[in-house]
């Protein structure tokens, strides 16, 4: 196929793409501190539909709201990030979530159900607040630096992996830490993953192992044995994901080329 963004490259490196739930469009965002979208059609050109432009605010990470009606960007060294309506076509910076006391905020999470938007701090500390009106509900804090966090298909728990190798696992309701389990031979938690059908959770650490392990042994046991113990990388895992009939896993590592591998 012709490349997605061919109308309009980035003029720097690009941080997300992100296929719209519901339409045939695809988005790119990066440093050069734009989001572009672009119509996906595998004939002729893959026209762009429109880019927005955030001024002095390189892009850490964008998603798309669960209802693909909003673009939710952050920035690489900023503690406010944008919303994109793209319904009204109106850019909405949130300067800043009373109650949420960080100096840059980067990485986030949205729950699968698009009820809330899970904000990952510095010191372990981690914001729930409500998608609709992007105010904080809760603070939560895991022990030592909180590296990654996922919900879990239902949006009734969240599993968050701190860069000691431990894993808490959160109930989104009350807010309390359900339990928490080591991961096998982890110096580093750097990515973690739960499946769609919420059968398997996958944990890739600084080595490059990525542990997988069933929902439910991770559930009652301190110390659960990974089902399999994943090889393949030799570099730090960046990022896991499961396809959407939880048959395949995905695992790579930004710092290698090529190091993409389906499991």
């Amino acid at each position: 196929c012709l490349p997605a963004n061919q109308e309009r490259f980035a003029n720097g490196k690009l941080v997300t793409v992100q296929f719209h739930p519901s339409a045939q469009v695809v988005m790119t965002a990066g440093h050069d501190r734009s989001v572009s979208l672009f119509q996906v059609k595998n004939s002729s050109l893959n026209p762009k539909i429109q880019s927005i432009y955030l001024e002095s605010f390189p892009i850490y990470k964008a998603r798309f709201s669960v209802d693909g009606e909003q673009v939710i960007a952050t920035g690489t060294h900023h503690s406010m990030f944008f919303v994109y309506d793209m319904m009204a076509g109106n850019i909405i910076p949130i300067p800043k979530v009373r109650g949420v006391e960080e100096r840059f905020l980067r990485n986030f999470e949205l729950s699968p159900d698009g009820s809330f938007m899970l904000l990952i701090g510095t010191s372990g500390y981690l914001h729930l607040l409500s998608m609709k009106t992007k105010e904080l509900i809760s603070t939560m804090k895991v022990n030592g630096r909180c590296t990654a966090s996922a919900f879990t298909p239902d949006s009734s728990k969240i599993y968050s992996y701190s860069k000691e190798g431990e894993v808490f696992i959160w109930d989104v309701r009350s807010r309390k830490c359900l339990h928490k389990f080591e991961d096998e031979g982890s110096l580093e938690g750097t990515c973690i993953a739960v499946s769609k059908n919420n059968q398997y959770v996958a944990c890739g650490s600084s080595s490059g192992v990525v542990n997988l392990y069933t929902t439910d042994v991770c559930l009652k046991e301190n110390r659960p044995k990974p089902v399999k113990a994943i090889m393949n990388l030799v570099t730090s895992a960046t990022c896991v994901t499961f396809n959407p009939t939880t048959e395949i896993l995905a695992v790579a590592s930004r710092d290698a080329d090529e190091a993409v591998k389906l499991v």
